[in-house]
């Protein structure tokens, strides 16, 4: 499979041609932690008023698991999802095509607040339905905490240099989604449900 890439540095092509609309796509990594951080923190005060250590524990586990999930699962059908019509692949390059044509690009290694708040309501409301007033703080919590796991993962093994064996092996998953095969690979943070719906790289 031919390599996928256009820029190996660190630039990127404009998508916008209005000023405001280019500068949303972009973002520094902190901007996640400064936004998701204070919620995360927020959602454990009230958690800690209706359970207890165990119970606080258990969502929060439930929430960091499914988010893999949902890293997994966006990744490979709604990222990967490549559209016929020309309106269609151009929403597919706005979402995800840039990054892979400029992976290295460090304003768009992180997902902007423009996308992740939307998105992060949008998955609060459904669990809110499915879980309820209470569980729903440490489980979002949970949820929230696996998503800064997500970006910053995705932004350091484009960036930092990596000397421990474990995330040397989450950055190699990941360079080969990039660099070798793009249908494989979905999983950033781990890559357990690659290896649970068979997308992983096998060595040979």
């Amino acid at each position: 499979m031919p390599k996928n890439y256009i820029s190996n540095k660190d630039e990127t092509v404009r998508m916008f041609r209005n000023d405001l609309l280019e500068s949303l796509s972009r973002v520094h990594w902190s901007v996640p932690l400064i936004i998701y951080l204070p919620v995360i923190a927020y959602l454990f005060y009230l958690s800690g008023g209706v359970f207890g250590i165990w119970q606080i524990s258990f969502y929060f586990i439930l929430g960091l698991i499914v988010w893999t999930f949902t890293e997994y699962a966006l990744h490979r059908f709604v990222f990967h999802y490549e559209p016929e019509s020309e309106i269609g692949r151009r929403l597919h390059f706005i979402m995800h095509g840039v990054h892979h044509d400029y992976p290295n690009d460090s304003k768009r290694l992180v997902m902007p607040p423009s996308v992740s708040v939307p998105l992060a309501l949008f998955f609060y409301f459904i669990y809110l339905y499915l879980l309820g007033d209470k569980a729903i703080n440490p489980f979002f919590a949970g949820f929230l905490s696996g998503y800064l796991i997500y970006d910053m993962t995705h932004y350091a093994v484009h960036h930092l240099r990596i000397k421990n064996k474990f995330w040397l092996m989450i950055k190699k998953h990941h360079m080969r989604h990039h660099y070798k095969d793009a249908t494989k690979g979905f999983g950033v943070s781990q890559k357990t449900w690659d290896v649970i719906f068979k997308t992983d790289f096998i060595d040979s």
